[in-house]
């Protein structure tokens, strides 16, 4: 079983940045990709960013793409979100999520990991808060 916790959030001004960070912990080796999700009150949980912890590839939702970077220490068993040039709109708890399958789901004429259903292991949450 893995357990996932995330660090690292927290209230910064527009333009500012934040790293999270989420530790994974018991049988990580059979996390082949992670990812970062958001959801604010109300809204449906949004993927922000996945990784395949094997090859590396990359997925970013539009809104955050050159402005968010996501990572991983395989070593440590980490993955992390650096945010850059934070907007008052990517106000939301942010969740890091970890899969064994990582079953692509069709989107847009292609494939995507930025999909909650994807995912079976969640942490409990950081808060991002970005006034304007």
């Amino acid at each position: 079983e893995v357990q996932l916790v995330e660090s690292g959030g927290g209230s910064v001004q527009a333009g500012g940045s934040l790293k999270l960070s989420c530790q994974a912990s018991g049988q990580t080796d059979s996390n082949h990709c992670m990812g970062w999700f958001r959801q604010v009150p109300g809204k449906e949980r949004e993927g922000v960013a996945a990784i395949f912890t094997g090859g590396g590839r990359t997925y970013y939702t539009d809104s955050v793409e050159g402005r968010f970077t996501i990572s991983l220490d395989n070593v440590n068993k980490k993955v992390f979100l650096q945010m850059d040039n934070l907007k008052p709109e990517d106000t939301a708890m942010y969740y890091c999520a970890a899969d064994r399958s990582c079953r692509l789901r069709p989107q847009n004429g292609g494939w995507t990991l930025l999909d909650r259903t994807i995912f079976s292991v969640w942490g409990q949450g950081t808060q991002v808060t970005v006034s304007s």
